[in-house]
C-alpha cells in the first residue's frame, strides 16, 4: 500500500484552491535553476500557461515561437537534438490539438526529450466553449510510441511532474487545467512517474481518477461511505506508463471499477484502464468523463456539474452502479 498524505482541509469550505498550471509554473523555474540545458518555448501564451516565470529568471535560455503550434514542436525538437531539454507550452486546443503530425514525426519518432505542455484542457476551461476545452489529447497523446502521458491532480503535484520529466530523458505530455481546483496533497505525499497511489481502502469498489477528478473522487468516496459503500480511491496522475500493478491489485480487493476523467471516455483514460482489465483481469467497469460530445460555455462549476464530473454526481452513479453489479474476483 502506497503512503501518500493528504490535505488537512480536504473537505473543508475553506480547501486551498490554486489552478494547476501554476504548479507546472513554478517546477519549470524551479528546474531551470537546477539545469542550464533546460529551455522555454510558447505560442504567444506565456503568461496563460505560467511559463512567464520561467521567461523573467531565464530571458536567454526562452523564445516566443509566436502563434506557429506545429514550428513550436519543430524547433524543439532540433533544440534536443543539439543537447537541450526544451519544453513547449500553449493551450492544448493547439498543442497536440493543431501539431499531432509534428509531435509524432520530428519528437517521438527520434524519441526526442521534448515536454509537451498542454495548458487548459478540459470542460473545466468554462467560458471559453468547445473550441478551446480539449478533451480528446488523453487518446491522441497515449497512441504514440515513446510518449509518456501525465495529468496532475493539483498544483503541487504539477510542480512536482515538472520537475520529474524534465529529468526522465522521454518525449512526455502534461495536461494542465485553466482554473483554480483544490489541493488535495501536501509537500510531502509523493510523485513518481508511471506511479499510482492508493488515497483510501476501501472493499467495494475501486474508484480510480486521474486529474482533477481525483479530488471529486474523494468526494463521492466520503458520500458513499455515508450511504454504506466503501469505496477505494486510486489517483492515478501518470496514464501512459500506466502503473498496473497498484490498479489490478485494487481491483482484486473490491471486482468493480469506476473510471473518472475530464476528458473523452473513447480512447482515454477510462479506455485505457479498460485494455488493462480486460488482457488481465476481466472486471465490470464504469467509465465517468465525456460521452463522445462536446463541452459548452458556461462557468466551470456549472460545467462539471451539469457533465455528471461532481463528486455528489459521481456518487451517484457509482451507488447505482454498485446496486446493479455484482462484484467479479480473480477466478473469473
Amino acid at each position: 500500500m502506497n503512503q501518500y498524505s493528504l490535505s488537512d482541509d480536504l473537505f473543508s469550505d475553506d480547501v486551498k484552491r490554486e489552478p494547476i498550471r501554476a504548479g507546472f509554473g513554478r517546477g519549470l523555474r524551479a528546474a531551470g535553476e537546477a539545469n542550464d540545458a533546460i529551455v522555454a518555448l510558447c505560442a504567444d501564451l506565456t503568461e496563460s500557461t505560467q511559463m512567464h516565470l520561467f521567461r523573467e529568471a531565464f530571458p536567454k535560455r526562452f523564445i516566443e515561437i509566436g502563434i506557429a503550434e506545429q514550428n513550436l514542436v519543430t524547433v524543439a525538437s532540433g533544440l534536443a537534438r543539439a543537447g537541450k531539454i526544451p519544453f513547449t507550452s500553449s493551450y492544448a486546443a493547439f498543442s497536440p490539438g493543431r501539431n499531432w503530425e509534428q509531435i509524432r514525426t520530428t519528437i517521438a519518432l527520434n524519441n526526442q526529450p521534448v515536454k509537451i505542455v498542454g495548458s487548459h484542457a478540459g470542460v473545466s476551461v468554462g467560458p471559453d466553449g468547445a473550441t478551446h476545452q480539449m478533451l480528446e489529447d488523453i487518446a491522441l497523446m497515449r497512441v504514440i510510441p515513446n510518449m509518456i502521458v501525465i495529468v496532475p491532480g493539483d498544483s503541487l503535484e504539477a510542480e512536482k511532474a515538472t520537475r520529474a520529466i524534465a529529468e526522465n530523458g522521454k518525449p512526455s505530455y502534461l495536461r494542465l487545467a485553466r482554473e483554480k481546483s483544490p489541493i488535495f496533497s501536501t509537500l510531502d505525499s509523493p510523485f513518481e512517474v508511471g506511479k499510482a497511489y492508493v488515497l483510501r481502502e476501501g472493499r467495494d469498489i475501486s474508484l480510480l481518477g486521474t486529474g482533477l477528478m481525483t479530488y471529486q473522487l474523494l468526494v463521492a468516496a466520503k458520500i458513499l461511505a455515508d450511504q454504506g459503500i466503501d469505496a477505494e480511491v486510486v489517483h492515478v496522475p501518470t496514464i501512459k506508463p500506466l502503473d498496473a500493478e497498484t490498479i489490478l491489485a485494487s481491483v482484486r480487493r473490491t471486482g468493480r471499477v469506476l473510471t473518472a476523467e475530464e476528458a473523452q471516455i473513447n480512447g482515454g483514460f477510462g479506455g485505457a484502464v479498460a485494455e488493462l482489465l480486460s488482457e488481465n483481469l476481466p472486471t465490470p467497469l464504469k467509465r465517468v468523463g465525456m460521452q463522445d460530445r462536446f463541452g459548452e460555455s458556461g462557468a466551470p462549476d456549472e460545467l462539471l456539474e451539469y457533465f455528471g464530473l461532481t463528486g455528489g454526481r459521481i456518487a451517484e452513479i457509482t451507488k447505482e452502479f454498485v446496486n446493479n453489479t455484482a462484484q467479479y474476483h480473480r477466478e473469473y
